[in-house]
C-alpha cells in the first residue's frame, strides 16, 4: 500500500483545526499500529489494512504567525496554492479554514459548510457557494469541508472507516480514547455496548496482555 501524503497549510488558524485530525490520522498509521503492540495486541491482519501517513507542514512564509483565527491575515501565496492544487488532489478544509477556501473561488457552485457560528457572516461574503449547516461535514467531489474543529476529526474518522475500514477506525480512535461521531452529530458510527441492564457503556474496550507469552507471540 503506498504512503499517502498530508500536505498541511500553515497559516493562523486555531490550533485543534489541525492538530485534532492529524492525531487522529497519526495514530491509524501503520507504524503506530506496530508500536501499539508494545502495550497490548494488535493482529497482523489489522496492521496489513492500516495506511502510513507522511505529514508535510507547509508555511505560507518563515516568519513567526499569530494563532487565533480571529487574526487570520489572508496571504496571496496561500490562496495561490489553494486554487493550484485543488484541481487535483482531495482537500479538507475545515472550520474558519473554509472561508479561506472560499476567497479562492474554488467553492463556487459547491455545496460546502463551515463553523456555524460564522455561517451568516460567510454566506453573505460568498454567496456563489452553496452554504449548508445540515451536516457535521459536506462532501462535493474532491472537496470536503467540516463545520468545526472537532467536527473535522469526525469527518477525517469517516475518511478513515470508508477507505480502510471500521477495525482500522476502532484501533486508531481507541487510542485518543475519542469516539467519533457521524454526519448528523451523533454517536453511532462505532458499535455501541450496553451492560446487563441495557444502559449504553463506554464504546471502546482496551485490550491488555496477559502474560509475556501473548505479546512475544503477536
Amino acid at each position: 500500500m503506498a504512503t499517502v501524503q498530508f500536505g498541511i497549510l500553515a497559516f493562523a488558524y486555531q490550533v485543534i483545526d489541525a492538530s485534532g485530525p492529524m492525531d487522529l490520522l497519526g495514530s491509524a498509521n501503520k507504524s503506530a499500529f506496530r508500536i501499539n503492540r508494545e502495550y497490548g495486541p494488535v493482529g497482523d491482519e489489522l496492521i496489513s489494512q492500516a495506511p502510513q501517513f507522511t505529514f508535510h507542514h507547509i508555511g505560507v512564509t518563515k516568519d513567526p504567525v499569530k494563532l487565533g483565527t480571529g487574526q487570520m491575515t489572508i496571504m496571496p501565496t496561500t490562496t495561490d496554492l489553494i486554487s493550484e492544487t485543488s484541481i487535483c488532489t482531495q482537500s479538507m478544509p475545515t472550520s474558519s479554514a473554509n472561508i479561506l477556501v472560499a476567497s479562492t473561488g474554488v467553492l463556487n457552485g459547491k455545496t460546502a459548510t463551515v463553523n456555524n457560528i460564522e455561517f451568516e457572516w460567510v454566506r453573505n461574503r460568498w454567496p456563489q457557494v452553496n452554504w449548508t449547516r445540515e451536516k457535521k461535514w459536506i462532501i462535493d467531489g474532491n472537496i470536503w469541508t467540516g463545520s468545526g474543529a472537532v467536527a473535522a476529526m469526525d469527518m477525517v474518522a469517516y475518511w478513515l472507516k470508508e477507505n480502510y475500514g471500521l477495525p482500522v477506525l476502532i484501533q486508531a480512535s481507541s487510542t485518543l480514547d475519542y469516539e467519533p461521531r457521524g454526519e448528523d452529530g451523533l454517536f453511532n458510527v462505532l458499535p455501541q455496548r450496553c451492560d446487563s441492564k441495557g444502559e449504553k457503556i463506554s464504546t471502546h474496550v482496551f485490550k491488555y496482555y496477559d502474560s509475556e507469552v501473548e505479546q512475544h507471540s503477536q
